[in-house]
């Protein structure tokens, strides 16, 4: 199952709607006096849209993705608009001065961290003509956030495995993408230092806990994803990481999403979809006579199955963000 060009095209004219719709919004923002009473728009005039912030990023990542893919869109004027509409100097200013305010080192740490870094990766490599121009625009908000990620790591004295927007390892996987993409060696050097710190001695995942009523990721694939990207000897890791892997009936087989008209239920769809965009990237770096190879395949197609069909279309709890995870899960 890969992407398609109408698919590609569906997807992206959903952040293409909603990233410009400021309401419902679903807002992170802690107030140091009665001027930060304030509407999404004002707060965040490049990332106001898509319910929240961290969408809203990962909304724009999106689009470039698939014109990467299918470089003949229909909707690519329509992206280029949306970008020059919104990627601006001021804008942009405003969003880092949000970041440096008192109080909100935590904003958006460590999730929207690594979706900003790989919006700003996915700038860099457009062909787009504008894409330059929209790459130094984003660059203070890039430069600031990337710093951001190295003083984290420095600081944080133990990952975080939770399957929602905390996780470490999510936004460490991203954060490594960007860093060697970019040449940046002093961020990749945090990242690979921080990676065997939290991960390089793990064992036995208990993977059979997952999932959580509201995770849409998994705190073990998404872990081995980021040390398959790590580990000279991934494989060997793995088989200690997870230990019969086929045998995880809880983590082989697709959540059950009882009702997607819920934020938190929702999140299963993503589940589903980002387990089967780890489970291909891990089997593809496993030897083709690796035991769980197969299995991994197998599996990612029954996650795939269960979620993608409810992708577009779906209710906006879930309509806001899934498609970047079907994205990532179809390539």
């Amino acid at each position: 199952m890969e992407l398609t060009p109408s698919q590609a095209d569906a997807f992206a004219r959903m952040p293409l709607t909603y990233l410009r719709q400021e309401y419902p919004n679903h807002i992170m923002h802690l107030l140091n006096d009665d001027g930060d009473v304030l509407p999404p728009r004002a707060l965040h005039p490049v990332f106001y849209g898509c319910f929240d912030w961290h969408s809203a990023v990962h909304g724009y990542w999106l689009l470039l993705r698939c014109l990467r893919i299918y470089p003949e869109l229909s909707c690519r004027d329509e992206i280029s608009a949306l970008f020059d509409d919104h990627l601006t100097d001021a804008n942009v200013a405003q969003e880092v001065a949000y970041f440096n305010a008192p109080f909100r080192a935590a904003f958006e740490r460590p999730y929207g961290y690594g979706w900003l870094l790989a919006l700003a990766q996915e700038i860099k490599h457009s062909s787009l003509p504008q894409a330059e121009r929209w790459y130094q625009t984003l660059l203070p908000l890039t430069q600031d956030i990337r710093d951001r990620l190295i003083d984290y790591l420095s600081k944080l004295t133990y990952p975080i495995r939770v399957g929602t927007h905390y996780n470490t390892a999510f936004a460490l996987a991203l954060g490594l993408d960007y860093a060697r993409a970019l040449n940046d060696d002093e961020l990749e050097h945090a990242i690979l230092q921080a990676a065997h710190r939290f991960y390089g001695a793990d064992t036995h995942y208990p993977a059979h806990y997952e999932p959580g009523g509201d995770e849409y990721i998994s705190g073990a694939l998404t872990e081995a994803l980021l040390m398959s990207k790590v580990i000279e000897d991934f494989p060997a890791w793995f088989d200690a990481f997870l230990p019969k892997v086929a045998s995880i009936a809880a983590l082989m087989n697709p959540a059950e999403v009882s009702d997607r008209t819920d934020p938190k239920i929702a999140h299963l769809d993503g589940l589903n979809l980002s387990r089967a965009w780890c489970m291909k990237r891990i089997a593809s770096v496993l030897p083709n006579n690796h035991t769980a190879q197969k299995p991994l395949n197998d599996a990612a197609l029954r996650h795939l199955s269960a979620s993608v069909e409810h992708v577009v279309g779906s209710h906006y709890s879930g309509g806001h963000w899934l498609a970047s995870f079907a994205l990532l899960a179809l390539e």
